[in-house]
């Protein structure tokens, strides 16, 4: 019983993650310019990738017999203050955006290494997570690569 709520705490720790995620490029993408297609069809696509992550994950957390936690994490919220107060010194430049999806695509990758090296984590859960891990590992490469071109 011990390790099923370890788990359920570390997966519904990835599920608020990733609302933080959807939250987070959500913001960015109202920050773009509107010439910015690129980007708007980049952080679509990110966004769509973190609703089925989270599905998945959910569905676990659900056969476990707990409730899905929603909202997003202190952490992730205290971010996104900082990059509103960030940004209105700064203005919202193509770089600073990218620099703060990079902040979180940072955060999750670390997050799920963490999850995967629980041992509470069930083997099963652990290879749904690391099905995730290249999609999220080129999210993170391709934000950096266009953070680094900008």
């Amino acid at each position: 019983m011990e390790n099923t709520t370890a788990a359920l705490e570390t997966l519904n720790d990835l599920v608020l993650l990733h609302n933080d995620r959807i939250e987070g490029y959500e913001r960015a993408m109202s920050d773009l310019k509107p010439e910015e297609t690129e980007l708007r069809y980049l952080f679509t696509n990110l966004i769509g990738e973190s609703h089925q992550f989270k599905l998945e994950i959910a569905t676990e957390v659900a056969v476990l017999g707990k409730d899905i936690d929603t909202g997003t994490t202190t952490s992730g919220k205290l971010h996104r203050t900082w990059i509103d107060l960030k940004t209105a010194f700064t203005g919202h430049s193509k770089k600073s955006v990218l620099e703060e999806c990079e902040f979180g695509e940072d955060a999750i990758l670390k997050a799920y290494e963490t999850a995967i090296a629980e041992e509470t984590t069930p083997a099963y859960i652990k290879e749904i997570l690391r099905s995730h891990q290249p999609v999220l590992k080129a999210a993170h490469d391709k934000i950096k690569a266009l953070r680094d071109s900008a």
